[in-house]
C-alpha cells in the first residue's frame, strides 16, 4: 500500500470517527436530562419518598385531637340548606344503631353534597351518627351550590325524598325551607361564586435538552413538593394538616407511566393554584412565583402562561394585586379562601 493509500485511509478513519463522536455527542444532547444520584439516608424506607396526603371529605376536617372526638360536618346555613328532624314522642331520643341503619345510601342530591347530623345528647355536638352514641334530634343538609351550578328544584326533591325516608325510619318530622326561596338563594351564590372562582396556571417550558420525568421530580422534590396520587402530578402540601395542596405540578401521565420512564421526553410542565382553596396565609401566589423561577433557572426553561407567551415580572404584580382584592372579597363574605366553607363551594 502505497503512502497515499494510507494517508487516504487514515483521514478517513479520521472522519469516521469524528461523524460518530458528533452523532454521539448530539445524541446525548438531545436526550431527556435524567436525574442525579442522590445521598440516601440510612433512615429512608422508600425509595418512592413522601406521597401526596390524603383529601378527607368536609365532614372528617375535625382534628381527632380535640375533646371531644367526633367528625364535624360544619353544616352551615350560608351555603346549606337545613331541614330540622324533631323526633316523635313517646320515644325522643335516637340510638347511634338505628339512625347509621335510616342513614340513605348515597350522599349526594343530584351533583351535590347531602348530610345528616344528630345532636349528641352527651357531648352536645353535632356529628355524623356513631354507634354507642344517643341522638335528641337531627337535622338534613344539602350544599346550595358547588362547581357543578346552583342546587336545583329536581335536587331539592331529591333532598326532601332522602330526607323524609330518614325521619320516617327514625320516627322524626322534617321541617323544610321552602324551595324556590331556596333555589333562589342558591342561584345568588352560585353567581358569586362563578363570578370569584380564580385558578390560575403558568407552564415552565424546556428552552434546549427536554427533561425526564425523575428530572423533573427530582427539582420538584428539592422545592418541597412530594409524588402525588396520580401519575404526573406532584404537590406542594399546606403547612397544616387537611389544608388543600398549595400548588400543584403536572406533566405528561403517559411519560411518567413508559415502560422507561428514563427515555421519555417532557418539554413543560404545568403550576396550578386553586386560590379558594388555600388559604392566603399560605402565601400561595407569592410562593408559585417562586417555584416557576426557581424551576425554570435550575432546568433551563421559560415560564410562560396556557397560550405560550411569556410572563414578566410587571405581569406577576398586576395578577398579584388582582388577587389580594379577590382575598379581600371572599372575606367580607365569610368565605375565606381556604376556609371549610369556600373549600366546599368551590368543590
Amino acid at each position: 500500500m502505497s503512502n497515499l493509500q494510507i494517508g487516504l485511509a487514515i483521514a478517513g478513519g479520521l472522519i469516521l470517527a469524528a461523524v460518530v463522536a458528533h452523532g454521539a455527542l448530539s445524541s446525548r444532547r438531545n436526550a431527556p436530562r435524567q436525574a442525579l444520584p442522590e445521598a440516601r439516608h440510612s433512615g429512608d424506607s422508600s425509595a418512592s419518598g413522601p406521597r401526596e396526603p390524603g383529601l378527607t371529605e368536609f365532614e372528617n376536617t375535625q382534628p381527632i385531637n380535640q375533646p371531644p372526638a367526633v367528625r364535624r360536618l360544619a353544616m352551615d346555613p350560608l351555603i346549606d340548606v337545613i331541614a330540622t328532624i324533631t323526633i316523635d314522642a313517646p320515644h325522643p331520643v335516637v340510638s347511634g344503631e338505628a339512625a347509621i341503619a335510616a342513614m340513605p345510601s348515597t350522599r349526594r342530591a343530584g351533583t351535590k353534597p347531602f348530610a345528616i347530623e344528630g345532636h349528641n345528647l352527651r357531648t352536645l355536638n353535632w356529628e355524623v351518627p356513631l354507634a354507642g352514641q344517643r341522638y335528641g334530634s337531627f337535622q338534613a343538609g344539602v350544599q346550595l351550590a358547588n362547581r357543578s351550578g346552583a342546587l336545583n328544584e329536581i335536587e331539592y326533591s331529591e333532598f326532601v325524598v332522602k330526607t323524609q325516608a330518614f325521619a320516617d325510619a327514625i320516627n322524626g318530622t322534617p321541617d323544610f325551607p321552602e324551595m324556590l326561596e331556596e333555589v333562589a338563594r342558591a342561584r345568588e351564590l352560585d353567581q358569586f361564586a362563578g363570578a370569584h372562582d380564580a385558578q390560575l396556571g403558568f407552564t415552565i417550558r424546556a428552552q434546549n435538552a427536554s427533561w425526564s420525568p425523575g428530572y423533573v421530580q427530582q427539582n420538584a422534590a428539592r422545592l418541597g413538593f412530594v409524588a402525588g396520587v396520580i401519575p404526573g402530578r406532584m404537590v406542594l402540601p399546606a403547612s397544616v394538616d387537611g389544608g388543600a395542596p398549595v400548588l400543584v405540578l403536572s406533566f405528561d401521565p403517559q411519560a411518567a407511566l413508559a415502560e422507561d420512564p428514563a427515555q421519555s421526553a417532557i418539554r413543560d410542565i404545568a403550576l396550578h393554584l386553586d386560590v379558594a382553596q388555600v388559604a392566603r396565609a399560605e402565601r400561595p401566589f407569592v410562593r408559585m412565583r417562586e417555584t416557576a423561577a426557581a424551576l425554570a433557572q435550575t432546568m433551563d426553561g421559560v415560564v410562560t402562561d396556557d397560550n405560550g407567551q411569556l410572563l414578566n415580572s410587571q405581569t406577576m404584580d398586576v395578577i398579584g394585586s388582582e388577587l389580594e382584592s379577590l382575598y379581600d372579597t371572599l372575606e367580607q363574605r365569610d368565605l375565606a379562601a381556604g376556609s371549610l366553607l369556600a373549600r366546599r363551594l368551590f368543590a
